[in-house]
């Protein structure tokens, strides 16, 4: 009967929110920029300090690719979406999300093939094919558009859902090149990024943006706050240091506008893929 009755006690305890938490946590979502395991490492100091700032339980959670992960963002499940520029200014204008900053780095888009490999040049690309993330990510729009200027527009492209795999994939043979971000590539081992280089590099582009769902309007002072507290402590500037990233900023006048052509491709792509 003891047994029994602490089984139920601690049973009770788990169902009580600890320090006064609310029941309902905030979500934090996370577009797929890399894999799920090292999404939830990268953001675990991130999440344990807006829990404490926050006095709620706080969740990280991320989605199979960018498709998925913009179709929970437009139906409202996450509270503070990280997200890429262009799924940003989705998020703003068709979900009425709020802006609240970047990263200090620059955002780039990169096309990678292999260092000991025959392509020295778009022209070298001809009947080979392609590798990106999802046809919505940022980074796969700006290869697409590459291949495009380049009269590449019929080249096979591939979908994989981690920037490291593309890598993996380039270096292994599995296709001629692949498209991921300047900060991911810098971030690959030493020995991947020695089998890689660099064939052509986009503009500056806006990177990832927190955007707060309207629903914690009220709360975003608040929310606000704790981000910019956050980037004060040791483990975001390791993180900042680590990443690249320099520190956060807020966005610039139009930045989120400028990305409009971009928004517009991944809402189409949303309404006329079946991918769930």
């Amino acid at each position: 009967m003891k047994t029994i009755i602490g089984i139920l006690l601690v049973a009770t305890l788990l169902l009580v929110p600890s320090r006064g938490f609310s029941r309902d946590p905030f979500i934090l979502g996370i577009a797929p920029h890399t894999s799920a395991r090292v999404i939830l490492e990268m953001y675990q100091p991130l999440r344990l300090f807006l829990e404490k700032s926050l006095n709620m339980p706080v969740e990280v959670v991320t989605a199979p690719d960018f498709n998925n992960f913009a179709r929970r963002a437009l139906a409202g499940e996450y509270d503070l979406a990280v997200t890429t520029g262009h799924q940003a200014r989705l998020l703003q204008s068709d979900a009425g999300y709020l802006p609240l900053l970047t990263y200090k780095a620059e955002f780039k888009s990169v096309a990678i093939v292999a260092r000991k490999g025959k392509i020295h040049g778009p022209k070298d690309l001809s009947g080979k094919s392609a590798l990106g993330l999802s046809p919505s990510s940022l980074v796969t729009l700006w290869g697409l558009h590459w291949l495009g200027d380049n009269g590449l527009g019929a080249l096979p492209v591939r979908y994989v859902s981690a920037s490291d795999s593309v890598a993996q994939l380039v270096a292994a043979g599995d296709a001629a090149v692949g498209f991921t971000s300047l900060a991911n590539f810098q971030k690959l081992t030493p020995e991947l990024q020695s089998q890689l280089r660099i064939l052509a590099e986009s503009p500056a582009m806006a990177g990832r943006v927190y955007m707060l769902n309207s629903r914690r309007a009220p709360r975003e002072k608040e929310i606000d706050a704790a981000l910019w507290a956050f980037a004060e402590t040791p483990e975001a500037k390791h993180y900042f240091e680590s990443n690249k990233l320099g520190g956060y900023r807020k966005l610039k006048p139009q930045e989120l506008k400028a990305m409009d052509r971009y928004a517009a491709e991944t809402r189409k792509a949303l309404l006329t893929r079946g991918d769930k």
